[in-house]
């Protein structure tokens, strides 16, 4: 969240994501992604720690890019809520797709498609 620029925020957030979930000898995807949905009764309370950290860094996120529309980084109509939920949803996607085997280039194509078409 250090990086001077918005897209520079959400480009270390998705390049991160899929250095991440693909790393050589590493598990594919991510647990806070693939363990919190399918928690059993038993795994509540790591469930609901996984949801909360997901929560926390979508707010954090956001809180980032209203920081930018302030500093006119971003543009005035630019909507931080609904840019941080774009960007955490796109992470979260590439985690799930390295999870099915889809390699480190293809997942960095998608990560620069989604910059491309939202942080030009």
């Amino acid at each position: 969240m250090e990086e001077p620029t918005a897209r520079g925020v959400a480009e270390a957030i998705l390049r991160g994501a899929v250095r991440t979930t693909t790393r050589p000898g590493g598990p594919a995807g991510r647990l806070v992604v693939q363990g919190a949905p399918a928690s059993s009764d038993a795994g509540r309370p790591a469930h609901d720690m996984l949801v909360e950290w997901r929560n926390d860094s979508g707010l954090r996120l956001e809180e980032r890019f209203q920081r930018a529309v302030d500093e006119g980084d971003l543009p005035r109509d630019a909507d931080p809520r609904q840019l941080a939920r774009y960007v955490m949803t796109v992470t979260f996607g590439i985690a799930v797709q390295a999870a099915g085997g889809l390699g480190r280039d293809e997942l960095q194509d998608i990560a620069d498609m989604a910059l491309e078409r939202r942080l030009p």
